[in-house]
């Protein structure tokens, strides 16, 4: 599956939503994305997981690391398709057992590759890498599925990290459009919305 029939397939299943959505930040939306849908998707989900197996072949790293809670499903996917371990933060430390924050095995010097389902401006893929790097695990890269280009790549770039996308968000309001998915005034209506909210 190319990246035109996966972002095809993501607005069926909803993962792509066109209307009116309130985000967490208060703003109003114009385009939603959900990516956490892809758990009932099992197809759909492992398609994705290749996408970004393919992706993280060219990359230096030990173990992947999963952004909570959405990466979880999507890197336990990962794992099963390129064999790499993985590990992940806790949102919040357990007062009981280990009392570890963060879950799976890993030494310090260990390169770590962080992935996510989608980036924004970048700043929550920073409060993530810092309890990594606090373990002395080494972060270069950040992989994403869909780059919402609010600012992310710079962000992160400026902080000495990379980021890499399997899609931007630009190519899939292409697809959508050529695909007639979405029409040109909700395809003008997003570049507005996107242009006016990019850091």
């Amino acid at each position: 599956m190319d990246n035109k029939e996966l972002i095809i397939q993501l607005s069926k299943i909803g993962g792509i939503k066109f209307g009116e959505f309130t985000l967490k930040n208060g703003m109003v939306s114009p385009i939603y994305i959900d990516l956490r849908i892809l758990v009932s998707y099992p197809k759909v989900m492992k398609q994705v997981a290749k996408t970004y197996a393919q992706l993280l072949e060219g990359l230096d790293f030990q173990r992947m690391a999963a952004v909570p809670y959405s990466a979880l499903p999507i890197v336990a996917a990962i794992s099963a398709v390129n064999e790499k371990p993985w590990i992940y933060t806790r949102k919040e430390v357990k007062d009981y057992g280990t009392k570890k924050l963060i879950e799976g095995e890993y030494k310090a010097g260990e390169t770590i590759v962080v992935v996510d389902d989608m980036t924004t401006d970048g700043a929550s893929k920073l409060e993530v890498i810092a309890p990594f790097e606090k373990e002395g695990l080494l972060v270069k890269d950040v992989v994403v599925l869909l780059d919402r280009e609010q600012g992310a790549a710079k962000n992160l770039a400026d902080k000495g990290y990379r980021l890499h996308s399997v899609i931007t968000l630009s190519e899939a309001l292409k697809v959508l459009s050529e695909a007639k998915i979405i029409d040109k005034a909700m395809l003008d209506k997003v570049k507005k919305f996107l242009a006016a909210n990019s850091s």
